[in-house]
């Protein structure tokens, strides 16, 4: 190879190289593929499976795959007195148990024409709005973990403890309390309820500024989630999708003050909404909906009634034949208990809407056309648990 310097072989040797390396490359190239994410990841709060059809990094369509969990609650529930049903339904959702026992202990006094006397209304709802606050507490410190900050979720335990040490001192369990009676309560509030939630409110208050400096202020989460995974106000009502997930996209519905129920009349808070319906404005309301239960409990512990605890009830709860759909702003979303009565002591038919299996129902349309390093920050956003869906 006259004329031709040693470097100048070794440059055609390398160019060579390379062109084979593209050659092998372009041979494998695999423009469509199927992956199975799960059935369990992190950012799902269960066993959950999504069947994704990729090409490269964007995701063509996908299929959410549920039953992993399912329990049967509905039928457990249809073969067990009303009283024994309590301790069932709190598991549904497990961060929210005693959000959970709401709706159905109204709809069964609904049913029997009790109304459970005024200390007990706010009760409930300084308990309501405990667990809403544990919930969301969870949610902000687990989702900046989907996204990559560990620093938040030790800030937002250590409160949420505080929260369930409160719920716990009433009810003596933290997530399956099993505190509420059809007509009452299983007992009355603890000596030093009133003064310990004072101080865990503060510290609540607290937090919540050092969430939004250290989440929603973190240039990395906003990269990761302004602009991301955003639900049309007219997409998300028809999906069903409820709660913060859709006041995130501009719906102001709100239960606790839309149909009125336990103190929530009474007692003053704002409903947040946002009209950016990505999986920022989520978390931002959120954060919001907790400085307002924060608001709520507050204003719940001044206005506290002196009273009984209990209605006046029969030993032996029979209720009367009748039909009645009882719904409640569960921290998740909307959670409704239908329940059809044939007299006597256990229910003819129960049927459950859960929040979570509505909110699921919306992810093959959203991920639609979106990447793969994405579906995280977008699956998370939405905060549904599965034994919510798989009820």
């Amino acid at each position: 190879m006259a004329g031709i310097t040693s470097a100048e072989v070794s440059a055609q040797a390398r160019v060579a190289a390379h062109m084979a390396d593209v050659g092998v490359a372009v041979e494998l190239e695999t423009p469509e593929m199927t992956l199975n994410i799960g059935p369990q990841h992190p950012s799902t709060h269960g066993v959950f499976r999504l069947v994704a059809r990729v090409e490269g990094e964007k995701i063509e369509d996908v299929e959410p795959v549920i039953g992993y969990m399912h329990r049967g609650y509905e039928k457990l529930c249809e073969v067990r007195t009303y009283p024994q049903i309590t301790t069932l339904v709190n598991r549904i959702d497990w961060l929210s148990g005693y959000a959970n026992e709401i709706p159905f202990i109204l709809a069964a006094e609904r049913l029997m024409g009790i109304e459970a006397p005024p200390r007990v209304q706010y009760i409930r709802t300084i308990l309501t709005e405990m667990a809403r606050i544990a919930t969301f507490l969870a949610f902000l410190g687990v989702y900046g973990i989907e996204i990559g900050a560990i620093t938040p979720i030790f800030h937002a335990f250590r409160d949420r403890e505080r929260v369930l040490d409160l719920i716990e001192s009433v009810t003596g369990g933290r997530f399956h309390p099993n505190f509420n009676r059809v007509g009452g309560l299983l007992d009355d509030l603890p000596a030093g309820f009133l003064a310990e939630t004072a101080v865990a409110m503060d510290a609540v208050k607290r937090v919540c500024d050092d969430l939004e400096d250290l989440i929603l202020g973190n240039d990395i989460f906003r990269e990761r989630t302004v602009g991301v995974g955003v639900i049309p106000l007219e997409r998300g009502l028809a999906c069903g999708v409820s709660g913060a997930n859709i006041r995130a996209s501009g719906c102001t519905v709100d239960i606790r003050r839309d149909e009125p129920y336990l103190a929530y009349p009474e007692l003053d808070f704002d409903v947040v909404t946002d009209t950016r319906g990505d999986c920022f404005a989520r978390a931002w309301c959120r954060l919001q909906e907790t400085r307002e239960a924060v608001r709520i409990i507050e204003g719940a512990c001044k206005a506290l009634p002196a009273g009984p605890f209990m209605a006046k009830v029969p030993k032996v709860i029979q209720v009367p034949p009748g039909e009645v759909y009882q719904r409640a702003e569960g921290p998740l979303g909307e959670m409704g208990f239908y329940l059809v009565s044939r007299g006597g002591r256990i229910p003819y038919r129960v049927k459950i809407r859960t929040p979570s299996f509505s909110n699921v129902s919306i992810l093959p349309w959203l991920l639609e056309g979106t990447y793969m390093a994405d579906l995280i920050a977008i699956v998370g956003s939405l905060y549904f648990i599965l034994g919510d869906v798989d009820r």
